[in-house]
């Protein structure tokens, strides 16, 4: 059995001991995924989430989530430098505007980046694109599939070997999402053996997107925090079924679970 071990938490620290994310999210069809993807940061344990989105997102997530801060896309474009890990993609769209956001940041982020959804579809149409250090990729195949400039058919007759080019092409950490997830950085391959069907539901992945950048905050590196995420993402949703069946499952039920599943593992390495 795989050991997983949370990040160190001291007690003589404070919010910004555990990183701050700047989250470029949502657009007006899809204000959830800002939410889901800015909340899920906090309840993996980091210690500060910006979201960085039009008028009238925010107006709507902070009346969900006073924890966070709120910028406007150019305020966080000007402050880049302040934060310890940028999320962008989840619920972006692909207007003009979205596209020309994802671009600006692509461009000048110098911190560890986690690219999902609307900014994957972005991605695939940029050439010779050049991603941060210490990148991480979350695409399902059919976004796997754009990515590489091939067919769907093709990616899931091969999951690892397109994990691996992804990874490649992109000199980057792949978040392959299917069955049975694969985390692959270059030629090192991690599959993940836990999951269910519950999590096959929207907003799913924009807290995956969210757990991992909140890990990524913490310190730990790219590969390893790519791992966790999506192991504590896939447990809380095999502990959530277990009381609300697989049917039944939210993405938001995902982050209630979730303190269980961190707490196996706390219970796991005392």
């Amino acid at each position: 059995m795989q050991e997983y071990k949370m990040p160190i938490r001291p007690q003589d620290s404070n919010k910004g001991n555990f990183g701050k994310v700047i989250n470029f999210s949502g657009s007006k069809n899809y204000i959830g995924a800002a939410f889901l993807s800015s909340i899920s940061v906090l309840k993996a344990g980091g210690g500060f989430v910006a979201l960085a989105s039009d008028k009238n997102i925010i107006n709507s997530v902070s009346k969900l989530l006073p924890e966070a801060v709120y910028l406007s896309t150019l305020e966080g474009l000007k402050n880049l430098d302040k934060y310890t890990v940028c999320l962008i993609g989840c619920g972006l769209g692909l207007s003009s505007n979205s596209k020309n956001l994802f671009k600006k940041v692509i461009k000048n982020v110098k911190i560890p980046t986690v690219i999902d959804a609307d900014g994957l579809n972005i991605l695939s149409s940029i050439k010779n694109v050049s991603l941060p250090q210490n990148t991480i990729i979350t695409p399902h195949p059919m976004e796997a599939a754009r990515l590489l400039g091939t067919s769907i058919g093709d990616v899931l007759s091969d999951i690892e070997g397109s994990a691996k080019k992804l990874s490649s092409k992109y000199d980057c950490i792949v978040v392959l999402k299917t069955h049975r997830t694969v985390i692959c950085e270059r030629k090192n391959i991690f599959i993940n053996q836990h999951g269910n069907s519950a999590l096959a539901k929207a907003g799913s992945g924009d807290v995956l997107a969210g757990i991992i950048s909140g890990l990524l905050a913490q310190g730990m590196n790219s590969f390893e925090a790519a791992k966790l995420g999506v192991y504590l993402h896939s447990r809380s949703g095999e502990i959530a079924s277990e009381e609300l069946t697989e049917y039944s499952v939210l993405a938001s039920d995902i982050l209630k679970y979730l303190p269980i599943a961190i707490r196996e593992i706390i219970n796991q390495n005392i």
